[in-house]
């Protein structure tokens, strides 16, 4: 079974992170499909809406950390690249059901999407500089306009995780319900946004975007280039060296 499920019915189109035994923790492949099915949702006029949901115990442990070593985005048009670009500048709604631990990308993706529902499991976390790196997806631009400047810093310097009643409080999130509910309390609103004329939905989208898209799609493209200069430094080779090892790394000497 593929590790993105992608179901199409009423007008929407489901992405699910399907990769249970490895938290759903994505790699080249699975970002290459998940670029592919945005492509084909914003192609055809038939679909209205997209949701990606994981389960009710895990959203995404954000990216695989063995297939990105050996795997490194290496062009613009590494997969990686192609998906952040695809949710930036997508046209239609995007909603989201997160459940248990959204790790790196898992929250950054969650700053492009319209509405987003969240279990009271949800655990929110963007370690990219405890991992010798810097934000993406826009986020060192987005986290600071939504969660002002010194949550900002709390969230992606210290890279600590914070809970859905927090995510709640700075607008990350819409509502939060058990984790039974989420993915169906997303659904339902999908069916609702599916309803409503297609012209509408993207116009509307397009015009409260459209203000800071040209900057988000500059702040993207800055933070991958210097992302994937910081991969290949000291700091990352030991924060990758010292996960793999399952040892606390030791950053005195980067």
């Amino acid at each position: 079974m593929s590790d993105i499920l992608v179901h199409t019915e009423d007008g929407v189109t489901t992405l699910t992170f399907n990769r249970p035994d490895k938290k759903n923790s994505i790699t080249a492949a699975m970002y290459a499909s998940l670029a592919d099915a945005l492509d084909a949702a914003a192609a055809d006029d038939g679909v209205r809406c997209v949701v990606f949901q994981g389960n009710e115990t895990t959203f995404s442990a954000g990216n695989d950390i063995a297939d990105f070593l050996n795997n490194p985005p290496a062009t613009t048009d590494s997969p990686v690249f192609r998906f952040l670009r695809g949710i930036a500048q997508f046209p239609k709604p995007l909603l989201a059901a997160v459940c248990g631990p959204a790790v790196g990308v898992g929250t950054t993706l969650l700053f492009h999407c319209d509405l987003v529902y969240a279990g009271d499991n949800a655990a929110f976390s963007m370690p990219f500089v405890n991992l010798g790196l810097c934000p993406e997806a826009a986020s060192s631009l987005l986290v600071p306009q939504m969660f002002g400047y010194h949550r900002a810093a709390e969230a992606l310097l210290l890279g600590e995780p914070f809970m859905a009643e927090a995510a709640l409080e700075v607008g990350l999130v819409n509502r939060v319900v058990p984790p039974s509910e989420a993915a169906a309390l997303a659904q339902q609103v999908a069916r609702k946004l599916a309803a409503k004329p297609l012209s509408s939905l993207v116009a509307t989208k397009r015009l409260m975007k459209q203000g800071q898209m040209k900057q988000v799609m500059t702040v993207m493209a800055e933070e991958g280039e210097q992302f994937g200069r910081m991969l290949r430094e000291p700091a990352a080779r030991e924060a990758f060296g010292a996960f793999m090892e399952r040892r606390k790394p030791d950053f005195s000497k980067v």
